[in-house]
Order: C-alpha cells, then structure tokens, then sequence
C-alpha cells in the first residue's frame, strides 16, 4: 500500500484546508486510514480515522465539530475537510494505513505511512 498526501498550506486562523490522502496499491487490504498529525517537539497524536469499507468515522476530541473525515470510493481517496483551524492545528499532518484494526487512535495500528503535508495556521 502506498499512501500520498496532499492539500496542506498556510491559512490564517479561522480559514479552512481540505487534505487528501491517495492510496495505492493493495488498496483492498486497508481495514482502516488514519490521519495523524505531529507539531514540532510534540508526540504524533491521532487525529481522525475511517473504516475503508463500512465508513464508520472516529475524531479526537480536539477536532470534532471541525474536521470531517470521508472517503471517495472511485479514486482511493481520503479527505480530511479543515474547518475553523486555529494556530494549535499547526503541525505535519500523516495520513496511515491499518491493515488488521487494533486502536484506530494509535500510530502502532497503522502499517504504512504517507509523506505528511504542512499545515500552518497563522493568528
């Protein structure tokens, strides 16, 4: 499985960002995508999932009401829609694999990893 994110940038605090996270490969394996995000001198921490087949959605607690997770079947794509993002959204943002389940909040369920994309929100 191979995993491309895309759609980060700078936006001024309140804007909004929508990033993608294309996947590749053995697609039919996934049981899980992820995105993660990680600022600088801070932990990677979960940050919304989707189950690849049913569609059931999960959010930490930081981000619901914000950010939308949803999945275009046709191209293999997962979006993550930013809404109301504030300077505490700034970090890397991963998107990540899970091919057997386990937590979907952590990183050591997932078994690949895309690049990361930048996310920068100014005040």
């Amino acid at each position: 499985v191979q995993l491309q994110a895309s759609g980060g940038g700078v936006v001024q605090a309140g804007g909004s960002l929508r990033l993608s996270c294309a996947a590749s490969g053995r697609t039919f394996d996934i049981y899980v995508l992820g995105w993660f995000r990680q600022a600088p001198g801070k932990e990677r921490e979960f940050v919304s999932a989707i189950n690849w087949s049913a569609g059931p959605t999960y959010y930490a607690n930081s981000v619901k009401g914000r950010f939308t997770i949803s999945r275009e079947n046709a191209k293999n794509t997962v979006h993550l829609q930013i809404n109301s993002l504030q300077p505490e959204d700034t970090a890397v943002y991963y998107c990540a694999a899970s091919l057997w389940g386990g937590s979907f909040y952590s990183v050591r369920s997932y078994n690949h990893w895309g690049q990361g994309t930048q996310v920068t929100v100014s005040s």
